[in-house]
């Protein structure tokens, strides 16, 4: 049996078959550039590993923000390569402002209808796996790898070796290449013989309702969730941040983390959802929580406040195995719904924050708010020490987290101004 080509081979076809040329120096990690495809102009953004695993910081997002605006409104296709580790977290909170930022216009493009191809590298992990799934269609390397969490991490998590070759082992059988490929059918392995040009021709159709692509792919990752959807009771929330961020009053229930209820604002009644405590976001608990959105979008509400309170993702096997970063972009898509049907979405962070997790919420946001000591991570610490060998230990301020784009409201419940 052959070995499998290296992703370097996927990406110098990619460049041959679109005719790429570069417009530009290189930001860190980033190169942009232009193509033609059936003689149809292309927008290219390329995220090689050239500087710390490929991560995407402030510089390359200082490049992709305006192309990706261009795009959105030229209505150009874009084909986006990744070979990334996801947000630079030696940047922290600048690289998850930066990260909130390029999600946005990145989901934006895409529900205005710019037809997207994504192309990945040896690894996606992290944001850069949420960027991948902004497009409509993935075509892997055969080494590829991409979840939200990289193997370390996942290691971590199961409280294993990330050095011990029986568990590197299943890691690359649950988010390699192959098994991401059987999982989705958007989801393509390149082999030398495939018609990359044809490939790209497919993936770059113009669809006639993203949202409504969004919505139905909802619905199909329900069957993804191996033991379905468990039966659970709720029971009534009560926490003090609450009682003072809502002195009208608020009613609301709590089923394994997610949050639902209302809460009376100047305007009246307000349907509130939320996730809090309870460990980090599985993939049910992100599925759930895009369903209640779905729901609300329906009934068309003029806000909607939206809450929380945890740290990040869930560093799991069982959860990966279902692509995970799906049902994180899920959520995101599904507050886009409520976003375009004219309501106001709030978003406010009571304790903690971080990840995937708060972009994904943040991105669609209108204003994203903070409870006076809220603490807001790039990444949780245990993984930011992982990664660095170090982590934060003092909680930001207002001050920075408006600096970095994370936040632009402080809540200071109870304390004189």
């Amino acid at each position: 049996m052959s070995a499998a080509p290296p992703p370097a081979a996927l990406l110098q076809a990619l460049k041959e078959t679109l005719a790429f040329e570069p417009a530009g120096e290189p930001a860190a990690n980033l190169t942009l550039g232009k193509g033609t495809l059936e003689g149809r102009a292309v927008r290219v953004a390329l995220v090689e590993n050239r500087l710390a695993s490929g991560s995407i910081g402030k510089a390359e997002v200082a490049r992709l923000v305006p192309l990706l605006a261009v795009a959105t409104r030229e209505r150009s296709a874009l084909v986006l390569y990744l070979d990334s580790a996801g947000a630079r977290v030696s940047e922290g909170l600048g690289a998850l402002g930066a990260f909130r930022r390029v999600f946005r216009e990145a989901l934006a493009a895409r529900l205005a209808g710019v037809p997207v191809a994504v192309v990945l590298g040896r690894n996606c992990f992290g944001g850069a796996s949420m960027l991948a799934h902004v497009g409509a269609r993935r075509l892997f390397a055969p080494t590829t790898q991409m979840a939200m969490s990289g193997p370390s991490i996942l290691a971590q998590g199961a409280g294993a070796d990330a050095l011990d070759e029986m568990f590197r082992a299943i890691v690359t059988a649950t988010i390699g290449a192959p098994a991401r490929a059987r999982a989705c059918p958007a989801n393509v392995v390149w082999e030398p013989g495939l018609d990359l040009a044809a490939w790209l021709g497919q993936a770059l159709v113009r669809e006639a309702d993203p949202l409504g692509s969004y919505r139905l792919r909802h619905d199909e990752l329900r069957s993804r969730l191996d033991k379905g959807l468990t039966k659970r009771g709720t029971e009534a929330l009560r926490r003090r941040e609450l009682e003072r961020l809502f002195p009208g009053g608020y009613e609301a229930r709590e089923c394994e983390g997610l949050v639902t209820g209302t809460a009376t604002g100047e305007g009246g009644p307000e349907p509130m959802l939320g996730l809090v405590g309870a460990g980090h976001v599985t993939a049910e608990r992100a599925w759930r929580f895009a369903d209640e959105a779905w729901r609300l979008a329906q009934s068309r509400p003029s806000r909607v406040q939206v809450l929380l309170d945890c740290e990040s993702h869930a560093a799991r096997l069982d959860d990966e195995k279902a692509i995970l970063s799906e049902y994180i972009v899920g959520m995101a898509a599904a507050l886009s719904a409520l976003s375009a049907t004219g309501a106001h979405v709030e978003l406010t962070i009571l304790d903690r924050a971080g990840g995937g997790v708060y972009v994904a919420l943040a991105s669609p946001a209108s204003r994203v708010g903070v409870v006076h000591g809220a603490d807001v991570q790039v990444l949780p610490g245990s993984a930011v020490a992982s990664i660095l060998g170090s982590h934060r230990d003092a909680v930001g301020d207002i001050g920075e987290y408006r600096s970095a784009g994370v936040a632009e409201h402080e809540h200071k419940l109870g304390i004189p101004p």
